[in-house]
């Protein structure tokens, strides 16, 4: 029985459709999550989904099966897709199979552990509710992160969510002592060729890992992807008890690779097309994201919005994982309002009073309320004018449009192309411009001083230096209304 055991088990091909293969087996099948080899140079990579029958197996392709026929050869590797681990991968950049695609030699003191992976139980995980900074005024504010949670960047296509990300990165990786992996699902290589360089322009690269499963790749692999940047999460987690920062761009290309998996084998869609069972594929990659005794893995996800529809079946099982969710509305990057994070339809499990305290807490419940006044608002400013508000509502439009100008932030990440440099602010600034503005303190400055910097007193050096905008002397009415008008459309 050895003896048989130790020979390789191989099969013929069967049958291929696209990146759905059909392989004949003789003897013994080989187990779901199997990897199977073909081709030449066994270049073909094939991961085994099915067990059609007493015979045959049902693959997807990991790899273009350009050159495969039924007939040819298939040799069963004898274990699943593996990752590698270990503090050799920091620093590189990686393909789905783990092989190095930085164009230097392989890494060497690595293990190598299967993609496949349980998630921790609920007795190791941590109850604690600890605070994520980033630097990044609104959202350390009004959406305020958790250490070991999930959060999602919602928006359409082209409203930012990539440079948050990478601006986040860019921000964690100065001040935090762990390791930020950085999964690309079916996105852009041009973005991934773009962030290894700056990364390694920053200096920051020794404590990254990069992982790229791009959009020309086949689903099979898009769908993996995620699984093994996850197993190398897990390992500084557990092995090494390090904080990691798992950024991933972009889950819904995730959902959309499953989708694409399922039609090709031929399973009946749900709704709008997805996969009947988009839910249990999802929930297996987002529940390995937890916070355990050993360590923490915080995750940042940009979440793709098909036609910004929120009730899109895709958005709504992926709210349900997050305890953040940090909207970018295409009305404010139409503005020039960046980052284009909308304060209400964004939210935080962790704006409570327990766990930012009450003075946090209190603060941003009345920056929402003043936005969320100004928002009813705006109808009337756009029929009638400014002119027919009420004095109080017209210090609300002014403190509204000050503080939505304050919440701008020009980014490190984006320095070459805006020309301005960015800003890292404390969460202690970020309260006390907004609590300052609140109380009318700078109902005199014109909107401009607060656009697109750090903490308020930026607001005086800019003022100062353009002199001619600055107030000559006091006036009844605050000089901002007229210009708010003027600035409506």
């Amino acid at each position: 029985m050895s003896g048989r055991d130790d020979k390789p088990n191989t099969g013929v091909v069967a049958s291929v459709r696209g990146s759905v293969v059909d392989v004949a087996f003789g003897q013994r099948l080989p187990p779901v999550h199997s990897l199977l080899r073909a081709g030449a140079q066994q270049q073909i990579v094939l991961e085994v989904l099915a067990q059609q029958d007493a015979q045959r197996v049902r693959c997807i392709a990991l790899t273009s099966t350009q050159g495969l026929a039924r007939g040819d050869v298939v040799a069963d590797s004898g274990g699943p897709l593996k990752a590698p681990v270990g503090k050799g991968i920091l620093s590189r950049m990686f393909d789905v199979f783990g092989q190095a695609i930085d164009r230097m030699p392989a890494p060497t003191d690595v293990q190598w552990r299967s993609v496949h992976r349980a998630p921790p139980p609920l007795v190791q995980r941590s109850t604690r509710s600890e605070i994520f900074q980033t630097g990044i005024k609104a959202i350390d504010v009004l959406v305020p992160l958790e250490r070991g949670g999930k959060a999602g960047l919602f928006g359409g296509a082209g409203v930012g969510k990539t440079v948050l990300l990478t601006e986040m990165i860019h921000n964690m990786i100065g001040h935090h002592e762990g390791v930020s992996i950085f999964c690309g699902i079916g996105e852009r290589c041009r973005e991934g060729e773009e962030l290894y360089h700056e990364m390694q322009q920053a200096g920051v690269l020794e404590s990254m890992v990069m992982i790229f499963g791009q959009m020309n790749e086949p689903p099979g692999s898009r769908f993996r992807v995620g699984h093994a940047a996850l197993t190398m999460a897990e390992y500084f987690r557990d092995d090494e008890h390090r904080d990691v920062l798992l950024l991933i761009d972009n889950i819904f290309r995730f959902i959309q690779a499953g989708s694409e998996v399922s039609g090709l084998m031929g399973q009946m869609p749900s709704r709008l097309g997805y996969q009947p069972t988009m839910g249990t594929e999802l929930s297996g990659l987002e529940e390995r994201i937890a916070n355990t005794e050993a360590g923490a893995i915080t995750s940042i996800q940009a979440v793709y919005v098909p036609a910004d529809d929120f009730t899109d079946p895709a958005a709504v099982h992926t709210f349900s994982h997050l305890s953040a969710s940090i909207v970018l509305s295409r009305s404010r990057a139409s503005e020039g309002l960046y980052p284009a994070i909308d304060p209400l339809q964004s939210n935080s499990k962790m704006a409570t009073p327990g766990i930012v305290g009450e003075r946090h807490y209190a603060l941003a419940q009345q920056i929402r309320h003043t936005l969320a006044q100004y928002d009813e608002l705006k109808d009337i400013i756009s029929m009638l004018g400014l002119e027919q508000l009420s004095p109080e509502d017209r210090k609300v439009v002014a403190r509204a449009r000050r503080l939505e100008r304050f919440l701008t932030q020009p980014f490190f990440t984006t320095e070459q192309f805006t020309g301005m440099k960015g800003r890292l602010v404390s969460l202690e600034d970020a309260l006390d411009g907004c609590e300052r503005i609140l109380h009318d303190e700078f109902k005199d400055f014109p909107e401009s001083t607060l656009y697109m910097i750090g903490a308020i007193d930026k607001a005086k050096d800019k003022l100062k230096a353009t002199p001619s905008r600055a107030p000559a002397a006091p006036v009844p009415q605050p000089r901002p209304v007229p210009e708010a008008a003027a600035d409506e459309p």
